[in-house]
């Protein structure tokens, strides 16, 4: 196959048949014909499917696909963003020169490494187009992030903890690594224990931005999405943790990025940072 002349049309097609042919209960699945709902298709595929070794052939065709659709979404080049000094001039806020506040799409982020949500099997959600941060990210990484991630889980031989925080490559993303936390999960009333979970989730994820080098760092808002954890409450832990973490380790990290999606979690962090 000439890979160099393939249309994103012509990749997508490969790509869905491959994962079509590896489970016969797909035998005579009929493959849509309007590209936006191919591609629905391959995300779910690539949801479902479990941590288990792929061609060559494949990933590179995966890559390709990938990382142009990376590039026509837009890359946003974190060092680029303004400081929460630069936006808020009267804050009080510690550290205020090296925190940041953007609401978009933390797969478009040009950073050393972001943070995800991840559960503790750190594998992705196996919900086909399920709307959390970690189904984003692994959708958007690619196959290579699942396995990478099995490979992790099976050298520990258990589940991360929650609080911890493992590192990984980042694959088509734009950004270096991608380092992955599990939060508490919240069913009624939160607790004591729970508060701090959060707060060594953060602490994890940056302890370990440390050690690799890296100097830029963007957070999602760990645990407010299918976890339940309150929004407010998960904002101020995250802010003081940082500025914690920089009043002692401040020459480590240079840049922390408080990434958020919905304009609720911006409203929260907006009004704590300025």
């Amino acid at each position: 196959m000439n890979k160099s002349n393939m249309t994103q049309e012509n990749a997508l097609d490969f790509l869905i048949k491959r994962l079509l042919a590896e489970d016969r209960r797909y035998a005579n699945f009929e493959i849509p014909t309007a590209y936006a709902e191919k591609r629905s298709l391959l995300r779910s595929l690539m949801n479902v499917r479990p941590a288990r070794p792929i061609s060559e052939e494949f990933l590179e065709i995966q890559d390709k696909l990938l990382s142009e659709e990376t590039r026509e979404k837009g890359i946003v080049d974190g060092t680029k963003l303004k400081t929460v000094l630069e936006d808020y001039p009267n804050s009080t806020i510690c550290h205020a020169d090296k925190l940041y506040l953007w609401q978009g799409d933390i797969c478009t982020l040009n950073v050393d490494a972001i943070v995800n949500a991840a559960n503790d099997q750190l594998l992705g959600c196996f919900v086909p187009g399920h709307f959390c941060i970690d189904n984003a990210i692994h959708s958007a990484a690619g196959i290579q992030l699942r396995l990478e991630c099995d490979e992790i889980i099976r050298r520990q031989g258990h589940p991360e903890e929650t609080g911890k925080a493992k590192i990984t490559s980042a694959y088509n993303l734009p950004c270096k690594y991608v380092l992955h936390t599990v939060g508490p999960i919240i069913t009624g009333s939160v607790t004591a224990n729970q508060f701090q979970q959060l707060a060594d989730c953060y602490r994890s994820c940056l302890e370990l931005a440390a050690a690799h080098n890296v100097k830029t760092i963007a957070f999602c808002c760990i645990s407010t999405g299918a976890f339940h954890f309150p929004p407010q409450k998960a904002a101020e832990i995250a802010v003081k943790t940082v500025c914690d973490f920089l009043d002692i380790h401040g020459e480590k990290i240079e840049r922390v990025l408080f990434n958020v999606f919905s304009l609720e979690d911006y409203t929260i962090y907006r009004n704590l940072l300025e």
